[in-house]
């Protein structure tokens, strides 16, 4: 009797030893950026993703100053995941500013988004006056354009200023035309474009993004080319991609723009737990549809897209996912 009681007693705690394990799930810390934002949505679609695979998993998100504060987040480990830009990706690899030395601890777990492209948006009226179509006509005409980029430590200014400067029109050239070039952030640049206090945008952003819209809705704005040796030039120098602004995107365009376009990505530690990136990429992969939901501009997201990257290696378990 006695050894009935303590076998079930034993099984007993085998079962709540395994149910509990089964349960427990992972209680993972992502690092995004500000609060209410699409990354801040990305990290819901993680978490809704982790669940559905793990139930009891928990992905918290973590607010930080961006992609580049994420980068030492993570290679302090810090955080177990992390929303990077490609571009800050590659600064980071390659030791250049703001980083002061190499940094090779982080690796791809999936790309996020690609469709967040670097568009030129001018103010027509200036545009026709120099008869402006494509960036290199900046160059040509030695325009005086004032000129609006992202706020410093963003890395679409230092893209829109590598972009500038491939077309032969870098900062201190335009100013020394007479124009200017402004560092803002991007909830302030429809305001210096309707307020005439700047000609052009040149900033990431979504197709038909809001604050485009409400700019059109103000002033009269055309699309300016990017020149494809312009492209090809950042391209090879950045690692990024890519993206055809199509001449149907607005109504006020009449033309496709082919630009260089920011990917965001999901990054870890090399030295992360490898089941963790084993389950965590699976999880996206067998539940997309959840991290497509957050937001309509998610929707294009596929798991081709997302084992696509060519900028920084993968982690070898979420590679062995995705094959």
């Amino acid at each position: 009797m006695r050894y009935q009681i303590n076998l079930l007693g034993s099984l007993l705690g085998l079962f709540l030893t395994i149910s509990t394990g089964a349960y427990a799930g992972y209680n993972i810390t992502l690092c995004g950026a500000s609060p209410g934002g699409l990354w801040s949505m990305l990290g819901a679609g993680v978490d809704a993703a982790v669940k559905a695979a793990h139930p009891g998993s928990i992905v918290t998100y973590q607010t930080s100053g961006g992609g580049f504060a994420n980068v030492a987040l993570l290679k302090d480990e810090k955080c177990d995941l992390a929303l990077v830009h490609d571009a800050e990706a590659v600064l980071a690899r390659d030791g250049l500013h703001p980083f002061k030395e190499p940094i090779d601890s982080i690796q791809t777990v999936a790309v996020m988004y690609t469709w967040a492209p670097m568009q030129m948006i001018m103010n027509k009226k200036f545009a026709d006056k120099y008869k402006i179509t494509k960036l290199s006509d900046i160059a040509e005409k030695k325009v005086p354009v004032r000129v609006i980029l992202n706020k410093r430590g963003n890395v679409a200014s230092q893209v829109g200023e590598a972009m500038l400067t491939a077309a032969g029109a870098s900062p201190d050239k335009i100013k020394s035309w007479g124009g200017d070039v402004v560092y803002a952030a991007s909830k302030e640049q429809g305001e210096l474009m309707r307020d005439r206090r700047a000609d052009v945008i040149l900033n990431s952003l979504f197709v038909n993004h809001r604050s485009i819209r409400q700019l059109a809705s103000s002033i009269d704005v055309t699309l300016i080319g990017i020149d494809p040796n312009v492209v090809q030039s950042v391209s090879d120098k950045w690692s990024i991609g890519s993206y055809t602004i199509g001449k149907d995107a607005y109504e006020w365009s009449n033309q496709n723009v082919t630009t260089l376009t920011l990917s965001a990505q999901l990054f870890v530690n090399k030295n992360a737990d490898p089941e963790m990136v084993n389950d965590v990429t699976q999880a996206l992969v067998d539940h997309i549809e959840l991290v497509r939901g957050v937001h309509k501009a998610m929707k294009p997201l596929s798991v081709k897209l997302m084992k696509s990257s060519k900028a920084i290696e993968y982690h070898p378990n979420s590679k062995a996912v995705y094959k």
